[in-house]
């Protein structure tokens, strides 16, 4: 049983970059399933000497990855795992891969992680990854996440002799976990057929993107008040346990990588701060206390900061209702501000006469959009595809020969 064309063509209409992919039916069964609560997102990047620009954006665009997600109805929880491969610095014997994070909620520990990358050399075994990713990851049990996969690299995705990729592909899609594969270079390269197939056998879908130049950066008049949103919003949270502090301080750690990068980077991190995906229970008690099973009074005095300690149980929750009004009321701002930031992007691509189609985000969002709509998510228009020129398809790479 095979996708339909329907499904194959979701979130492929505004881009040439993409190749549309077959492979076995798990989407179509899984369409007919329950809108799963959770998406499970674990990226695979390759970290060999020549990949600082796939390393930089997905830096930047991270955020831009998250805050499309939060547009989704119903709004899903989200949980991120970030993998590298191709990099001396890792181990022979896992055959240089390495589970940088496994899943988690807590986004601004993916983007610590993301800026303490460093590319070092390295074989780029592709199979390798997958297969850790499929076997290494606290991925949830049946039907109720949607579990994604992405792998971008600019080698051979066919180096691995150990693990070969479609005997990986393969392996993931018994598990329910779709992967999507972005060949860095172009889709005429020989290369490329295979990074088709690495999706193909695993329901996915594969993207071609210009990791050094196809990034979009868009300055905006809005991203200065955005930047200091992001950093009155901070002011909301009140860290808790025995990391409290430590996450308080990371968050703070975040905005200033953000910062460094671009104005537009840390622009749209505030967006991301500002919606629904940006949830730190584990360590603010706002976010905690709007959680069913957490229960304020059981939380130890020497675990809260120390201007509640002394407070009665009616003031603590007092003070907490106070910051949440406060955030709540920055989360609207932000927010304005953020559509007004989106619709002025998408009008300076237009003018531009371009799009986004060869950027790292581009492809994750499009392929999230596609294999989340499949399972009954619902996404409002994107305002930048809507409003780049319309360019007719590139052909697709040829289908390579059967493997294996």
């Amino acid at each position: 049983m095979h996708m339909t064309a329907s499904l194959l063509l979701s979130g492929f209409l505004a881009t040439s970059a993409f190749a549309l992919p077959g492979g076995e039916a798990c989407i179509a069964a899984a369409k007919q399933s329950a809108t799963p609560q959770t998406i499970e997102l674990a990226i695979c990047l390759d970290t060999s000497g020549s990949m600082n620009g796939l390393i930089d954006a997905a830096r930047t665009k991270i955020w831009d990855i998250v805050s499309d997600l939060a547009r989704a109805t119903p709004q899903p929880k989200l949980r991120v795992a970030l993998l590298t491969f191709g990099n001396d610095g890792h181990t022979a014997e896992n055959g240089w891969t390495n589970i940088d994070i496994d899943f988690t909620d807590n986004l601004d520990m993916v983007s610590e992680k993301l800026f303490a990358l460093t590319t070092n050399g390295g074989t780029e075994l592709v199979g390798r990854v997958v297969d850790r990713a499929t076997k290494g990851l606290s991925w949830s049990a049946g039907e109720g996440s949607l579990k994604i996969l992405v792998v971008a690299g600019n080698e051979s995705a066919d180096q691995d002799e150990v693990v070969r990729y479609y005997d990986a592909s393969k392996r993931a899609i018994e598990k329910m976990i779709v992967v999507n594969s972005i060949y860095c270079g172009s889709p005429s390269d020989q290369l490329a057929p295979a990074w088709q197939d690495v999706a193909k056998k695993a329901d996915g879908h594969f993207a071609a993107i210009d990791q050094n130049n196809g990034t979009v950066v868009v300055e905006t008049p809005f991203d200065a008040d955005l930047t200091r949103l992001s950093s009155e919003i901070n002011t909301t949270y009140i860290p808790f346990g025995s990391a409290g502090q430590w996450n308080a301080d990371n968050q703070a750690r975040q905005d200033n990588n953000a910062a460094g990068a671009n104005s537009a980077a840390a622009a749209q991190r505030c967006v991301t701060k500002g919606g629904g995906l940006y949830f730190n229970s584990q360590w603010d008690l706002v976010d905690a206390c709007k959680t069913p099973d957490f229960k304020l009074d059981e939380v130890k005095a020497e675990d809260l900061p120390e201007n509640m300690r002394s407070m009665t149980a009616e003031a603590r929750r007092a003070f907490i209702d106070e910051k949440a009004k406060a955030r709540a009321e920055i989360q609207k701002r932000i927010q304005e501000l953020g559509d007004q930031r989106a619709t002025y992007i998408a009008t300076e691509i237009a003018k531009r006469n371009g799009s986004d189609k060869s950027a790292f985000d581009r492809a994750i969002r499009d392929a999230i959009r596609a294999q989340a709509s499949a399972r009954g998510f619902a996404f409002p228009a994107d305002p930048v595809v809507e409003a780049a020129p319309a360019k007719a398809p590139t052909e697709a790479p040829a289908k390579p020969a059967a493997a294996g």
